[in-house]
């Protein structure tokens, strides 16, 4: 965990930062496209300088779990095309609440940044 954030690369959709890492997997023969659901790995944070209560904090964590659960399909079939293992880390980084259709619309931003990485990974 420690490497994604030392030596992983970033990509910024406010509210949401990501730090995520591209590792090309090495037997691509024996690569089976059931097992891309082990491709792609995420958590999910938020800091606690913007929301003091445990309790908000744990409803951003729990609706940025749920924003990544209902849209990932996208990421884990790039990742599973190009032979990618990817491991990504979203962090909350805005200052109020967020709203549920709000935050669907960033993190759908935000998969599509991180869709556009692995493509340019490939070249």
């Amino acid at each position: 965990m420690e490497a994604l954030f030392t030596s992983g690369k970033t990509v910024n959709a406010f509210p949401i930062k990501v730090f995520y890492s591209l590792d090309p997997i090495a037997e691509k023969n024996t690569f089976d496209k059931t097992a891309s659901e082990n491709l792609v790995q995420a958590g999910v944070g938020v800091g606690s300088r913007n929301f003091k209560k445990a309790v908000d904090r744990n409803r951003v964590k729990r609706l940025l779990r749920e924003v990544y659960r209902t849209q990932k399909h996208n990421l884990m079939n790039a990742a599973a095309l190009h032979f990618f293992e990817l491991n990504i880390f979203f962090l909350y980084v805005g200052k109020e609440l967020p709203v549920f259709q709000e935050l669907q619309l960033a993190m759908e931003k935000t998969l599509e940044k991180l869709i556009d990485k692995i493509g340019e990974a490939v070249k």
